[in-house]
């Protein structure tokens, strides 16, 4: 397996990260090693806060909400998902895979031998952090979870797994806009596998993945005629168009499109359909889960146009939702953390001060 590593001088003058840099080296399937980066932030003997982040960004997207728990006397580790951020990258798309990475941070999660934790997940790291609790149950005290899912999906009608797998097969790679449409629309209308499609092939295809665009956009979005203008000149083959800080930021750890395989693969890998080789853990997962009476906090958006009712199905069925205030995040979009962070970390806060 080939390896990259992003030059640390990427990561010089970021706005807002002071964090110093922990390493761990684990082990792949073919022997090769491979780095992975986390922040450890705050008093050694506070409680242990496990945030983890999702696709495409990194231990940078906690930047807001980190203060805010080692003010409150929490120890906050935060990785970075192997192919993101100041981790290590493997150079090829199928060198990911949704076991992979589950394995993966579990080996740096052994290595690093934390315990007692408050877990937060969003995005994948809901999807491998869960699965982490479930491999590794006996290092987690509580479950948070934001914008995020198990996805388990057996009975998906084979009328709709032909049309997805033929669109991904088949069809031309949609245009950035044709699937921000596809995307925005996700619980209206087609099956969500047939939007989510949208995603999962325009990342897989899209050579130069533009992150630091794309977050941007969706964090700060300009006026209307100056979004015009870069969406034109990302059109014409500009990967970052007048970049702004936050874009720089988010693209930092991808010097090149050889760095960006992670992003680009791990869409592909959401077990959307029965046919997902994922389709057991998951099930075996959701078993686990339906006798997990720990404190399990639910703290979802409530303008997320992906995940958005997504926790309904861990009330019903997981047995350590019972009793808790369950929360609404006002605002805050798909990356809670960084539009509403304050929100984020007192829900971690008061569920661990009040368990």
């Amino acid at each position: 397996m080939q390896i990259l590593r992003t030059p640390d001088e990427r990561f010089v003058g970021l706005a807002d990260y002071p964090f110093a840099p922990c390493y761990t080296t684990i082990k792949t399937h073919d022997g090769a090693d491979l780095r992975i980066h986390h922040l450890d932030e705050g008093p050694q003997d506070g409680p242990v806060v496990l945030l983890m982040h999702g696709q495409p960004v990194w231990s940078y997207l906690y930047r807001h909400v980190i203060p805010y728990l080692t003010d409150a006397g929490m120890r906050v580790i935060a990785p970075d998902l192997v192919g993101y951020g100041k981790s290590d990258k493997p150079a090829a798309r199928e060198d990911y895979s949704y076991q992979r990475q589950v394995e993966w941070m579990g080996d740096w999660l052994e290595a690093n031998d934390f315990s007692d934790i408050t877990f937060f997940g969003q995005d994948w790291g809901g999807l491998v952090g869960l699965r982490l609790v479930v491999n590794h149950a006996e290092r987690f005290s509580r479950v948070v979870i934001s914008n995020t899912g198990l996805p388990y999906n057996p009975d998906v009608p084979a009328e709709v797994v032909k049309r997805v797998e033929d669109f991904r097969a088949n069809m031309p790679t949609p245009s950035l806009l044709e699937m921000r449409r596809a995307i925005g629309g996700m619980r209206s209308g087609a099956h969500p596998a047939s939007k989510f499609a949208y995603w999962q092939k325009w990342c897989w295809e899209t050579a130069d993945l533009p992150v630091g665009f794309m977050m941007s956009m969706t964090l700060q979005p300009p006026p209307r005629p100056v979004q015009l203008v870069k969406f034109l000149l990302n059109k014409m083959g500009v990967t970052s168009p007048l970049p702004t800080p936050i874009a720089k930021a988010y693209e930092a750890p991808f010097p090149n499109p050889s760095f960006k395989m992670g992003p680009r693969a791990m869409p592909s890998q959401v077990p959307m359909l029965p046919t997902s080789p994922w389709l057991e853990h998951q099930r075996q997962a959701w078993e686990f889960f339906k006798a997990f009476d720990k404190p399990f906090l639910c703290a979802f958006a409530d303008n997320d146009p992906v995940t958005q009712g997504g926790e309904n199905e861990f009330l019903a069925k997981v047995p350590g939702t019972q009793g808790l205030p369950h929360t609404t995040i006002k605002g805050g979009g798909h990356f809670v953390q960084e539009n509403a962070p304050d929100q984020v970390a007192q829900v971690i806060i008061d569920l661990i001060r009040s368990t």
